[in-house]
């Protein structure tokens, strides 16, 4: 008999873990006629693990996807209302499908000339119970995924460091089922599968020093003027970003749950810190106006300002809690939350549903603030459509950070932004994805600084440039068996523009096709094939490297997008339409050279002094060197743009996709 490692958790912040299982244990597991096995689990109903589950059952893995709660979506069907994305030419893929999908259901049912229309930005803002809906048809439609909610993860059985067993409790029944599967998808907010498995992890900030990140640890940063300010220590921490709810509000007196009453624990000292806020002008407008940052003249040097409202489809608001303010009270509350069992969670949950709804009674009601403010804040209420099983109050809370993976790699600030005269953020072999968003930490602690402009560990919306995401940062350093597409390897800083849902939408989709890789080819997680996994994702649209200068239209944008994270381009500039020179032609051959399966004997031709750029006939002369050898038999002319004379200069999008043919006809097939 096989020995078992086996890690088990009756209370989520207590481990147990040995070698061999307990008489108990085991009895309790082997016993159970509640057991699913599938191919695939994928844990968390969040928009990563919807997009993994859909990307495995396409691959043709059955798919077994559960969810604590007893809706879908995270926090994109929990007041999330639009896209926290700046750049859309950077992220594609399933994420992109489902805002297609977001802007045909208001087509179809408003009309294309609607207002709704354009309040959908092509689908990338929408009613939370529009996402719920999508997410639930794009599920529906996959015959391969089976569908379970308020599974409450208990316990996770190894064999030889391997996942091979989750339990979980039924929230409704109580029961106890299990779940076996051939690779698992840790998709929760709180990376609750690895930590339960044993793998290492991360929690809380790293200090400045230990990746020489400019922003870690301790800090205070003006968020106006993009600076630091005196009195960070740069030390590290187990502090984290301060969670809240998103809020879905409404205009529409129709449509309006109004709070007549205050919520239970109501406690205006909450919130009294507030009236020094809006005295001293942290109230005010913002240095930069940013379309869907929240921003409205209305409501500057107001008491609601204490929100942040973007207007949404069906006279509704995205509503955000404004960081900014010094009175903002909900940091602190979930220093604990990640390493809590499900009952602490629970009350974690409703402290902060107290705490934001008591916001809004203040707000409205409170006699000390001035008649006309709580009249302007009456205007809003909760949507009586909208999460009609929870009296209209959303069912996630927002988990900005919890456990961070100790992966293969850890992805830092350096990663993430320019360094020095590089014109490009670091470029990986095995990229799966481009991220995008700006750096953004809610407050960590309640101390401000010495000027009182911004609380300890805000970091505001601090601008980077696009960057991409390696494969190794999804993968635990020993556990086996799993892939993290939520809580993945990085630092905290870094993990302030990673965490945002349509980025994780799409690493969600890279995770679901890896995991079924992995049981197709018969490998572990850690080994799926990087260039294979690389050329499912530029087939499904995959972002791997953002160029400022190509699109979906260029011949070339495939290649492009695949030597990108090999190397041939040191900047965000592909110029695929200009000439190529011999410079830029040596580089990206012995790039080629050393692929894989590619001979490395392959020669770059010895041209006249006079000539600086290449010809079409040199690249004819790599492709029919290689089509002897291979006997690949490729179209000669099928990476031009247009045919021309063999001695014409080749461009630099035909030289990408003649070695892209070449790469993949050596070796893919």
């Amino acid at each position: 008999m096989k020995r078992r490692n086996f890690i088990r958790i009756s209370a989520l912040g207590t481990l147990i873990t040995g070698s061999g299982l307990s008489a108990s244990c085991m009895g309790k597991i082997a016993d159970s006629n509640l057991e699913d096995i599938t191919d695939i689990a994928v844990v968390g109903g969040t928009p990563a693990g919807i997009m993994a589950a859909i990307a495995a059952a396409r691959m043709g893995s059955k798919v077994i996807l559960t969810e604590y709660h007893s809706h879908l979506g995270g926090m994109t069907t929990s007041g999330l209302g639009k896209s926290d994305i700046e750049n859309k030419e950077a992220i594609a893929g399933l994420f992109k499908e489902f805002t297609e999908k977001v802007l045909q259901y208001y087509i179809d049912k408003y009309g294309e000339n609607s207002n709704n229309i354009k309040l959908c930005k092509e689908g990338y803002y929408y009613e939370p119970s529009v996402a719920e809906l999508v997410f639930n048809q794009m599920i529906a439609a996959e015959k391969n995924i089976k569908l379970l909610f308020n599974y409450q993860l208990e316990e996770a059985e190894l064999e030889s460091g391997k996942i091979t067993k989750l339990g979980f409790k039924d929230r409704k029944t109580g029961e106890n089922k299990f779940l076996k599967a051939e690779a698992f998808v840790d998709a929760t907010y709180e990376g609750d599968v690895f930590a339960l498995a044993g793998a290492a992890y991360r929690l809380g900030r790293e200090g400045k020093e230990e990746f020489n990140e400019a922003h870690a640890g301790h800090i205070f940063f003006d968020f106006n003027e993009k600076a630091f300010l005196e009195g960070g220590s740069g030390k590290e921490d187990s502090r984290l970003p301060a969670y809240t709810y998103r809020l879905c509000m409404t205009d529409d007196p129709e449509n309006s749950y109004v709070l007549t009453d205050p919520p239970h624990g109501y406690d205006r000292s909450n919130y009294v810190a507030y009236f020094k806020d809006l005295e001293e002008g942290r109230l005010s407008a913002p240095k930069v106006f940013k379309e869907g940052h929240g921003y409205y003249a209305d409501h500057f040097d107001t008491m609601v300002r204490v929100f942040s409202f973007t207007e949404i489809p069906n006279q509704k608001y995205d509503v955000n809690i404004n960081p900014r303010p010094l009175g903002f009270p909900f940091v602190g509350e979930n220093y604990v939350y990640p390493e809590s069992d499900w009952a602490a969670r629970e009350r974690i949950f409703q402290r902060h549903r107290e705490l934001t709804l008591g916001l809004i009674y203040f707000v409205q009601n409170d006699p000390e603030i001035p008649e006309e403010q709580r009249n302007l804040a009456k205007k809003y209420h909760l949507p009586k459509d909208e999460f009609t099983d929870n009296e209209h109050f959303p069912w996630q809370l927002y988990i900005r950070e919890a456990r961070r993976l100790k992966g293969k790699y850890t992805l830092t600030e350096n990663d993430v932004t320019l360094n020095g005269d590089a014109q490009r953020t670091t470029v990986f072999e095995d990229t799966i994805i481009t991220g995008e968003f700006p750096i953004d930490s809610f407050p960590v602690s309640k101390v401000p600084s010495k000027d009182n402009k911004v609380l300890e560990g805000y970091i505001g919306m601090y601008e980077i440039s696009p960057y991409q995401i390696p494969y190794r940062i999804l993968v635990p350093e020993k556990v086996l068996g799993l892939i993290v597409p939520v809580a993945a390897s990085t630092t905290h800083v870094a993990y302030s523009t990673v965490r945002m849902e349509p980025l994780w939408m799409g690493i969600g989709q890279v995770a679901g096709i890896a995991a079924h890789l992995s049981r197709k080819l018969q490998v572990e997680i850690k080994d799926v094939p990087v260039l294979q996994l690389q050329d499912i994702l530029i087939k499904n649209h995959q972002i791997l490297t953002y160029f400022k200068d190509i699109d979906r239209a260029d011949k070339a944008f495939d290649a492009v997008q695949f030597w990108g994270t090999k190397g041939f381009f040191n900047s965000y500039l592909a110029r695929t339409k200009e000439k190529l020179s011999y410079q830029d032609y040596n580089l990206w051959l012995s790039i080629l050279r050393n692929m894989p399966n590619m001979p490395k004997d392959l020669s770059a031709g010895k041209p006249s002094k006079s000539v600086e750029t290449v010809s079409i006939s040199t690249i004819k002369k790599l492709t029919q060197a290689l089509n002897k050898s291979g006997d690949l038999n490729l179209n000669a002319d099928s990476w031009l743009y247009n045919k021309r004379e063999k001695e014409s200069e080749v461009l630099r999008g035909e030289a990408c996709l003649a070695m892209y043919q070449l790469y993949q006809n050596t070796s893919l097939t």
